[in-house]
């Protein structure tokens, strides 16, 4: 079986010895391990059985401030701080919802069309997904601040109705491209929740974003492809919504977070769960063993009757020991030595 062949086989909610696993690194936990192991190619050794290239912006290092990036949608991002993947925004382009001139940006198609060229020319046998970060919540927030757009929702709405369709307006012909060159899955990055409920409550969600997340998955689903998203958080919440509109795989599942069998028993039959594995408590405090205990723990709970890709819960940060990265890794290549069906 192929690694593509074994990710559709969880996605089908079939369960095989071995679980179809990924991981991925911010730059500082990736430069950390290089140095620890002294291998430039680390990262490929590990592999993944997933093969995902993400658009958020293509933010780019301005040349007269260092740590400071622009992204095409004339966002200036200060990675100065603890943060150096993300960082957080400088300032709003939109201040008055109620009176702006924002204008969106045309992408760059001939860039876009090279990134999934090389996408497909570089896969091998793994599963293909073009991915969209920071896509409509994000999207808002990055361009007039979260507490705008939270308190927008309440002052505003036909306005922020309006933005939401212009940022849903502006994926769509983007997720149509990605779609040209036969990618498995599109993955959608927009963080919804908190450490406990969502961050706007369910009943803005479905005012908001739900309509227009419908409207991107069904181009995804037009094309019998799969729908991952992505969100960080607690959504328990919204995840009938999510299944309602199409929703295939729920990315990031965490365990400190979730109650993971009650989520698995309630939801498990619709959702393929993709992480489990935590970059909040497990990776970065615990010790090598325990790590393999908890990849035991988790993936005796979430493998039964497949639907479950097997990861950390988020990309490695700089705070997990290079010691549990690898041991995570030799769980994952030698899950018939270490995991127990």
């Amino acid at each position: 079986m192929t690694r593509r062949q074994a990710v559709i086989e969880a996605l089908q909610h079939h369960e095989h010895d071995t679980i179809p696993f990924h991981m991925d690194f911010t730059k500082q936990a990736l430069d950390q391990l290089i140095a620890y192991t002294g291998d430039e190619q680390i990262e490929e050794k590990i592999g993944s059985y997933i093969n995902i290239i993400q658009y958020w912006g293509w933010p780019t290092q301005l040349p007269d401030k260092p740590g400071y990036f622009r992204d095409e949608f004339g966002v200036v991002w200060n990675r100065n701080g603890a943060d150096k993947d993300i960082g957080i925004v400088e300032s709003p382009q939109i201040e008055d919802l109620e009176d702006y001139h924002y204008e969106f940006p045309a992408f760059d198609e001939k860039r876009l069309r090279s990134e999934y060229e090389s996408l497909i020319a570089n896969n091998g046998d793994r599963f293909t997904v073009a991915g969209f970060g920071f896509c409509m919540f994000e999207r808002a927030w990055s361009l007039m601040g979260m507490e705008n757009v939270l308190m927008n929702m309440l002052l505003c709405p036909d306005e922020l109705d309006a933005l939401f369709d212009r940022i849903c307006d502006y994926y769509l012909p983007m997720i149509d491209l990605a779609l040209e060159y036969g990618v498995d899955a599109v993955y959608f990055g927009d963080d919804w929740g908190q450490q406990r409920g969502l961050i706007m409550g369910p009943d803005h969600w479905r005012h908001f974003l739900k309509p227009r997340m419908a409207r991107l998955y069904a181009r995804v689903k037009e094309k019998g492809k799969y729908v991952i998203q992505h969100s960080c958080g607690d959504c328990h919440e919204i995840f009938p919504d999510l299944i309602e509109i199409g929703l295939d795989c729920y990315q990031t599942f965490q365990p400190e977070i979730y109650d993971i069998a009650e989520m698995k028993r309630l939801y498990g039959k619709d959702l393929t769960f993709w992480g489990g594995i935590s970059t909040q408590q497990c990776l970065p405090y615990a010790t090598p063993d325990g790590v393999c205990d908890e990849i035991r723990r988790v993936s005796s709970i979430l493998r039964k009757g497949g639907g479950y890709i097997l990861a950390p819960t988020h990309a490695l940060s700089f705070d997990v020991p290079p010691e549990n990265i690898l041991k995570m890794a030799e769980v994952f290549h030698h899950q018939d030595k270490y995991l127990s069906h």
